[in-house]
């Protein structure tokens, strides 16, 4: 409950950001064609984006006859969250990880590497597959897609910020003198996209303790993820994925290199903490 009241603020929060950057632009009507950007980012999101991020990593559909132990797996576990059987695809990449994409409970695909197959055993498998099932069960799909579309949206208004700054110092209404000034249209633009990823991270962060929890209920114990995260942080760490930045948040750990800095901007909680948290849960 927690956590999706921070997630509902949060939305808000970046919705208003979305809104303020539009009207600093553009007035009312820099606003009106803001909001028409980020609806058609929104439906491409919403329509398009699950079959273009399995292209991306070349991702095939497998048969239970090609994977019968996979199968059983989401299987079973999909009919003990009570969702449909999504479709099951596999990733040729050595790297351990796996991912939940598609709209709604109907349109869902999970998706594994063949690493994490050859890196797990089946109580840890199904302890992914259990928080796969349960970012499909919350529709957190949808909320992150929409959150990285608004994202996607400011730094783009961003884009048009800085422009406007460089080169015409934004508009010229004389009704707000704010926006004449280029100097703090050119702040704007800089803060304002740092502080919608910022927000987008803390979204994906609070919905991935979610899914956890789902995960470890499905699977009958905990201790199974927590398992299988350890080996999961371990094994990505020394096979790093060639993973786009903007589809960071879908995996079930982060499959960028991150450092000091970047760890700000990290799409997950540390593995240390949710390791914490589910052992935890193990011996209440």
């Amino acid at each position: 409950m927690k956590n999706s009241l921070k997630t509902t603020f949060l939305m808000a929060l970046m919705t208003i950001l979305f809104v303020y950057m539009g009207r600093w632009i553009g007035g009312q009507q820099g606003m009106y064609i803001a909001f028409a950007l980020a609806a058609g980012m929104n439906f491409f999101a919403y329509w398009f984006s699950d079959r273009w991020v399995l292209a991306k990593y070349r991702a095939h559909q497998v048969s239970e006859a090609q994977a019968p132990s996979l199968h059983r797996i989401v299987r079973t576990l999909s009919h003990k969250a009570g969702l449909p059987m999504p479709k099951v695809f596999v990733l040729p990449n050595a790297t351990p990880n796996a991912f939940a994409t598609g709209r709604n409970p109907q349109h869902a695909a999970v998706a594994v590497t063949t690493g994490i197959l050859e890196l797990l055993d089946d109580e840890e498998l199904s302890g992914v597959i259990g928080h796969e099932l349960g970012h499909i069960q919350h529709r957190d799909i949808l909320i992150g897609s929409v959150a990285a579309t608004f994202a996607g949206a400011i730094g783009m208004l961003a884009s048009m910020a800085r422009f406007a700054a460089i080169f015409g110092g934004g508009t010229s209404s004389s009704h707000d003198h704010r926006r004449s000034n280029p100097v703090a249209l050119l702040v704007t633009a800089v803060v304002a996209p740092l502080g919608a990823t910022l927000i987008q991270m803390a979204i994906s962060r609070s919905r991935e303790f979610e899914a956890d929890r789902a995960g470890a209920a499905l699977s009958g114990n905990p201790l199974h993820l927590a398992r299988a995260l350890k080996k999961l942080e371990m094994g990505s760490s020394h096979i790093p994925m060639d993973a786009s930045p903007s589809t960071a948040h879908m995996f079930i750990v982060n499959p960028l290199r991150m450092d000091r800095w970047s760890s700000l901007f990290r799409t997950h909680p540390s593995t240390e903490e949710r390791i914490e948290r589910l052992t935890q849960m193990a011996y209440r």
